[in-house]
């Protein structure tokens, strides 16, 4: 049955795609330029339209699920979130914009992302842990 096929193929590749997302996620904690959150957003997406059972890991996996749960609830980013995101984010613009590129267009760019990037950080509440 066509249908079949078509919903089968439909629930495999948002499978992959929410797969994909959580692994952008995941490199998002480590790499600041990647954001963790929206990637997390569009895999929970793709998994309650595919699969409940991937769905259910991911909201209630102990490190990515908070930052769902925190999203949802309005709850903001934890201080400590902010100031390593912050940190490892100029720590690597400020290596690139001096050994890794020489040409100024370049630097710029990098410099007004790395600006975009901390204003956009600072912009989102702070979660206050107790």
């Amino acid at each position: 049955n066509y249908n079949q096929i078509m919903g089968n193929l439909r629930k495999y590749v948002l499978i992959i795609t929410g797969s994909f997302l959580v692994g952008l996620a995941v490199l998002g904690i480590f790499i600041p330029i990647l954001p963790t959150t929206p990637f997390l957003l569009l895999a929970s997406s793709c998994f309650i339209k595919s699969s409940p059972k991937f769905y259910n890991w991911l909201i209630n996996n102990k490190q990515l699920g908070k930052y769902i749960k925190n999203y949802r609830e309005n709850k903001g980013v934890p201080l400590k979130v902010k100031i390593t995101s912050i940190s490892f984010l100029w720590g690597t613009i400020t290596y690139s914009f001096f050994f890794i590129t020489q040409i100024w267009t370049i630097r710029i760019i990098l410099l007004l992302i790395a600006i975009g990037v901390t204003l956009h950080i600072f912009s989102i509440k702070t979660f206050k842990q107790k």
